[in-house]
């Protein structure tokens, strides 16, 4: 995968872009997660649609804050691969968020659904950032 720098992905957010219950205005303890998903070869759709119907809404019960998710236009990534970026009020809240967030009966409900015909991601990269004095501010 090329290198690209995280700040192409982070669009200020227009009051349409947030959830509801996504006001919040980060703070010097915020971070943000890029998250890429490396799929299983086909199943792309699959794992769009846990995200559309499931996932997004458990992760904002676990104080994960949806910024974006996109998808790649171009090959190799393009068909097999999720990025996105999630919103967390420090560190070591995002700990605490993944943590409750696996231990969610819920997800693992929704995870073994999803599943029953395989996984549906073979890796996850994760990088956790925080905005620089000379970055635009999120809402």
């Amino acid at each position: 995968m090329r290198s690209v720098s995280a700040a192409a992905f982070l669009p200020p957010l227009s009051a349409g872009a947030r959830g509801v219950g996504q006001e919040t205005t980060p703070s010097a303890d915020t971070v943000y997660e890029l998250r890429v998903y490396h799929v299983v070869p086909g199943k792309l759709d699959a794992v769009l649609a846990r995200f559309r119907d499931h996932t997004m809404k458990i992760f904002e019960r676990h104080g994960m804050k949806n910024v974006a998710y996109w998808t790649p236009v171009d090959e190799p990534q393009k068909g097999n691969t999720l990025i996105y970026i999630l919103q967390h009020p420090s560190r070591a809240a995002a700990g605490a968020n993944w943590k409750s967030f696996q231990d969610d009966p819920e997800w693992k409900t929704v995870k073994a659904k999803s599943e029953e015909n395989g996984k549906l991601v073979e890796k996850i990269d994760s990088t956790f950032m925080s905005l620089t004095d000379f970055s635009p501010r999120l809402r």
